[in-house]
């Protein structure tokens, strides 16, 4: 687990929220702001796992590679003489230090899992003991009020020892970027996850039709999570942080 990605919901809206405003500033545009965040994050994600470790302020080395980009992109439109931005346009500036230590981008550090990865996860779940719908509820409830208590001891508890926890940030917020594996460890990511912040809310709602747990920060849902459930414990944690796939949760 890559401890420098393990940040609570607070954490991870304030700073996307964060750097969209200091995009906007430079631009102008709301639309492009959003451009030059998520080629930010694709930065982020294409840093190694150690590299990110060295980075001691992600917040800080993000805002930098935003205005960078911004930079760029208004350097473009001067030289072109035209209005218009255009997308996709790379820093000029070299990256320098660990922010230069780039490697190719895992497949799921984006919020998806390879074939083989979905395949066995799916297989695990055909293979298990199904509960009653009423024991499903009652686990999903159980496991939010231990993440609400900070109760590390329940919440390892009601998971499986070898459970596995999906985190799917559509590479558009600093969530892990990959499968975390064990009760231990899938416990303290949800507990840092969903810690107690103002403004925080979590509430145990139908997800896919079933018992879910549904995470806000403010008015805004910041996290839908998905567990599977065998032998009244669970075993698969699937958690959307991906801001394009909450749009549906936030409509008015």
């Amino acid at each position: 687990m890559d401890e420098a990605d393990v940040v609570s919901i607070a954490e991870l809206l304030d700073e996307r929220r964060y750097l969209l405003d200091v995009a906007c500033w430079m631009l102008g545009s709301a639309g492009e702001a959003e451009c030059v965040v998520d080629e930010v994050y694709r930065r982020w994600y294409g840093l190694s796992g150690a590299a990110r470790r060295e980075i001691a302020r992600p917040r800080s080395w993000l805002a930098r590679s935003a205005g960078r980009s911004c930079l760029s992109r208004l350097a473009l439109v001067e030289r072109s003489g035209d209005t218009a931005f255009e997308a996709g346009a790379e820093g000029a500036e070299e990256e320098v230090g660990v922010e230069a230590e780039v490697s190719r981008v895992p497949l799921d550090a984006l919020g998806c899992l390879s074939p083989d990865e979905r395949a066995r996860a799916s297989l695990r779940v055909r293979r298990s003991d199904p509960v009653a719908p009423w024991e499903h509820d009652a686990l999903v409830r159980a496991v939010g009020r231990a993440c609400l208590d900070g109760d590390t001891g329940h919440l390892v508890s009601l998971l499986c020892p070898d459970v596995t926890a999906f985190f799917d940030g559509g590479g558009k917020v600093r969530a892990l970027s990959r499968p975390v594996h064990g009760g231990r460890q899938v416990a303290h990511s949800l507990l840092t996850l969903l810690a107690r912040r103002p403004r925080t809310a979590l509430t145990a709602q139908s997800v896919n039709g079933r018992t879910g747990l549904v995470a806000r920060y403010g008015r805004q849902v910041a996290a839908v999570i998905s567990l599977d459930v065998a032998d009244l414990r669970v075993i698969q944690v699937w958690v959307i942080l991906n801001p394009d796939k909450l749009r549906s949760w936030n409509q008015p």
